[in-house]
């Protein structure tokens, strides 16, 4: 049985989704204010092996994953290379498409930019106005935390600290790993001179980054999502932000259980622009290693670990795909095109798969249990009949990890 690490609650629990039919996860997708580097992969790849995973234990699987089109960041970005806002996230957003499928991962069943979604921040917003969990102060919108019981449920947040005299944070983001203790903006209200807003029945302006997740959930999940997945730096401010503006407008949980995938480090440092240690896929595929060879490292170290790239690490990722490729390939010269039997070689070895991913989704060592498992198999001992059956196991395992065939 699939057991999972729960970020709300710290601790590993039986998964049950909501509805025993389908498995409703949303997922924070791109700030498409720039193209996603390998660190922002490394956590979409994540959350492709939780949806697949759960495909392969018999769930059918409804994902809705974010596109972040419009923030601060991106209208400074546009302004600075002198194009539209909406020129600069369509080139990004097409970047991103092209990766995730050179990737292999599953193009979400719905993918929703922020800006399509003006019409339904401003009704959210409109029933927290209502309720008095938040307020309009100099033309901008602000969400008073003190008005949610619990909040910073998620993170854990010690509200002890929380100062008594009332701080607003406007901006969109803030740097680093923090909290901003005080209330936070919702809707930035139009000043003279600005080329992106909407006229609404608000007002002018446009939702702020905080708003933008709830807007899109509740156009396509009206129930407690099974899972909600993202990368750690969300775990600060961002997803206790959006579970609160949730759970203040509907009447139950926003999620049942939260996943969140650590940082990628580059030779032990964080990527950034001004170290000049930013790297993309298509840095390591100019470097000479493939697509699945890309995925492959990027998804055996197990989520909630920091992952560090070097390119040490690197070439021993490919070269252990290679060689687990070269036992696959052995098996498959014994089968020939004699049909698929299931055996007990068979079927320890989807047990060895299951049983290790089965514990907090531990993908690398899943794949390490399979390398182990095919280094001791004598391959000439085994009937054509069998090896083929390995194969068709394999096959079926490789749906979720997609770095083999």
């Amino acid at each position: 049985m699939l057991k999972l690490y729960n970020t709300f609650g710290r601790k590993m629990e039986a998964f049950k989704p909501v509805d025993k039919n389908i498995v409703s996860v949303f997922t924070c997708g791109p700030s498409v204010y720039q193209r996603a580097h390998i660190g922002n992969m490394r956590t979409f790849l994540f959350e492709d092996i939780v949806v697949r995973y759960l495909e392969y234990s018999g769930y059918k699987v409804r994902r809705g994953m974010n596109i972040t089109d419009i923030e601060d960041k991106a209208l400074r970005e546009a302004e600075k290379e002198g194009v539209s806002l909406k020129k600069l996230t369509d080139v990004n957003v097409k970047k991103f498409i092209g990766e995730i499928r050179l990737l292999r991962m599953k193009v979400p069943d719905y993918l929703p930019k922020a800006s399509e979604h003006i019409d339904q921040a401003v009704d959210i917003i409109g029933k927290l106005l209502e309720s008095g969990s938040a307020y309009w102060y100099q033309g901008n919108v602000y969400f008073d935390p003190l008005k949610f019981k619990g909040f910073g449920k998620l993170f854990g947040l010690d509200m002890s600290r929380w100062p008594k005299k009332k701080k607003r944070f406007h901006k969109d983001t803030y740097p680093g790993i923090q909290w901003n203790l005080g209330d936070f903006i919702l809707w930035h209200g139009y000043e003279e001179g600005d080329d992106v807003y909407w006229d609404t029945k608000i007002g002018k302006g446009r939702p702020s980054w905080n708003i933008q997740d709830p807007s899109m959930i509740v156009d396509y999940f009206n129930d407690t999502l099974s899972i909600y997945c993202g990368g750690i730096d969300n775990l600060y401010r961002h997803h206790d932000y959006t579970l609160a503006i949730l759970e203040s407008i509907r009447p139950f949980p926003m999620a049942r259980c939260w996943m969140h995938c650590q940082h990628l480090f580059v030779n032990g440092q964080k990527m950034s622009k001004s170290k000049g240690n930013i790297l993309y896929v298509d840095t390591l595929m100019s470097r000479g290693y493939s697509a699945a060879e890309v995925r492959f490292f990027l998804t055996h170290a197990h989520y909630r670990e920091r992952l560090n790239y070097s390119d040490r690490r690197m070439e021993e990722a490919a070269s252990k795909l290679k060689e687990f490729r070269r036992m696959v390939a052995a098996i498959s010269r014994r089968a020939g095109k004699i049909a698929a039997v299931e055996s007990k070689i068979s079927s320890a070895l989807k047990k060895v798969f299951a049983g290790r991913i089965d514990n907090d989704l531990d993908v690398g060592g899943a794949f390490d249990g399979l390398h182990d498992f095919l280094s001791g198999l004598d391959v000439d001992g085994v009937a054509a009949a069998e090896a083929s059956g390995i194969i068709r196991a394999l096959k079926e395992i490789d749906q979720v990890l997609q770095v083999v065939f």
